[in-house]
């Protein structure tokens, strides 16, 4: 069977136009699948205040922190379509709690870390969790909740709690580190894997591909590790630069790999990604929407961070009441932007998304040296609020018309994209803003070229859209 009958009914509301209600049981459901991805949302940035502090109690060198994020990085950027696609031949309820697993005894691996080796080990266990929770999760929800109204009411939810798990994390963080240690940043997320793995079963039903066609061994190496190779050489140039000769292999190798996957995908009678659905334009354009609006708003956090800190020399608690305003008003565009979806369509929102978010990047421009604390706060919080549109509408963009025995390599590719741009825009941009001797010339620099990126991209993917309408 490809779905459950059984799966949640969506009771109708009194006007066709007014949102969709959700029954008792698909609030559930949808809590359980949301908590899920806040939960790998507030991993990626609730360790991240920590680190000073991490360092020193473990003896880790200033050098090797970086390993604290890429060390989640690289299996979960790199094992996301292989754990996509398996769950789709195999069972995405079934990969969906052993990610969960995974991710919870992880967790705990982390909390009670001895030394730097059994740390970074559970970092690595808890980015192969993340690999297999979230594109699976992203499937059960599209599969359970059908194609309209009713998934776009779902991703709107699953996009605001995404965008606020990245901005509570930077909040939170800073708070549980300087009141309870930084081992409680990892035993809060190992307690919020047990809840949902206790609450998911009795919950979710199994889907999984009908045919249940072989897997695409030649292509699964192919694209884990060229995703590998090319998460490892950006995320060690964002801390070394280009010029290491591990990062020039490691970046080529991977490029070559990926290569090699589209070559074994031509030829493959079940391919692991099917390449007339990366050559559907909604699927094409859709990724690349979304991999611009991850990579460039990643980049603006960052630089914004540097500059809140170093140049205006606030203080890490203010800094992350910045970043909390933003996390307020991305949530109330979450609330919103099902009904503007409703209105003007997927593909429009998210062209208007893309272009928005490059404007008020743009509008940064204008921090200095004495004052900006009010502009940047006022700027980043609307730019938000565009790149949120852009989450939900490209996921939505992506996942349109896709058969639901398919809809775990989609919602795959979304994630992947996800995972991939949250990684790369950091070391291709944000690197400009540490390497020069002005760090405010250096963040206006990377400000405005990444305003430059978005707004291009939002052109290009209106034209490329526009044709896959005609």
């Amino acid at each position: 069977m490809a779905i459950d009958t059984s799966a949640p009914s969506i009771e109708p509301s009194a006007e066709s136009s007014a949102p969709p209600k959700l029954s008792g049981r698909a609030k559930l459901i949808l809590f359980v699948l949301c908590a899920a991805q806040f939960m790998v949302a507030l991993d990626f940035s609730v360790l991240n205040v920590a680190l000073p502090v991490l360092g020193k109690d473990l003896g880790m060198s200033q050098s090797a922190l970086q390993w604290a994020v890429t060390a989640f990085a690289l299996p979960s950027g790199g094992f996301l379509l292989l754990f996509g696609r398996t769950a789709d031949l195999y069972g995405r309820r079934k990969v969906f709690l052993t990610g969960l697993a995974v991710f919870g005894t992880a967790s705990l691996l982390a909390t009670f870390a001895w030394d730097p080796a059994s740390f970074l080990a559970g970092r690595a266990l808890q980015g192969l969790g993340a690999a297999a929770i979230v594109p699976t999760g992203m499937s059960l929800l599209t599969t359970t909740f059908p194609e309209g109204p009713q998934r776009d009411r779902a991703l709107g939810i699953s996009g605001t709690l995404l965008s606020l798990g990245f901005t509570i994390g930077m909040v939170l963080g800073g708070v549980m580190t300087d009141t309870l240690g930084w081992r409680s940043t990892m035993g809060l997320l190992a307690v919020a894997a047990v809840i949902v793995l206790v609450l998911a079963p009795g919950l979710l039903t199994e889907s999984r591909h009908p045919e249940r066609p072989r897997l695409d061994v030649p292509g699964a190496v192919t694209v884990t590790g060229g995703l590998l190779a090319v998460i490892y050489s950006l995320s060690t140039a964002a801390d070394r630069g280009f010029g290491g000769v591990d990062v020039v292999v490691t970046l080529v190798a991977g490029i070559l790999l990926l290569v090699g996957f589209v070559v074994v995908e031509s030829r493959s009678a079940a391919p692991l990604v099917s390449l007339p659905m990366l050559r559907r334009r909604t699927v094409a354009w859709g990724n690349l929407g979304g991999l611009v609006t991850f990579s460039m708003m990643s980049t603006v956090v960052f630089v914004l961070t540097l500059y809140l800190q170093e140049v205006l020399e606030l203080s890490a608690f203010r800094t992350g009441l910045v970043f909390g305003v933003q996390g307020v008003l991305s949530a109330l565009a979450g609330a919103y932007a099902p009904k503007l979806i409703g209105r003007i369509g997927a593909r429009r929102t998210l062209v208007v998304s893309l272009l928005g978010q490059g404007v008020f990047v743009a509008a940064l421009l204008g921090i200095g040296r004495e004052s900006g604390a009010l502009l940047a706060t006022v700027a980043v919080s609307l730019a938000s609020v565009c790149h949120l549109g852009a989450i939900i509408s490209y996921g939505l963009t992506v996942t349109s018309g896709v058969p639901d025995e398919e809809q775990g390599l989609a919602t795959g590719l979304v994630t992947t994209t996800q995972q991939v741009g949250i990684t790369i825009g950091i070391p291709l941009l944000g690197v400009l803003a540490t390497t020069g001797s002005d760090l405010l010339s250096g963040a206006r620099t990377v400000l405005a070229l990444d305003a430059v990126i978005v707004v291009g991209a939002g052109l290009l993917v209106a034209v490329g859209l526009r044709k896959s309408r005609a």
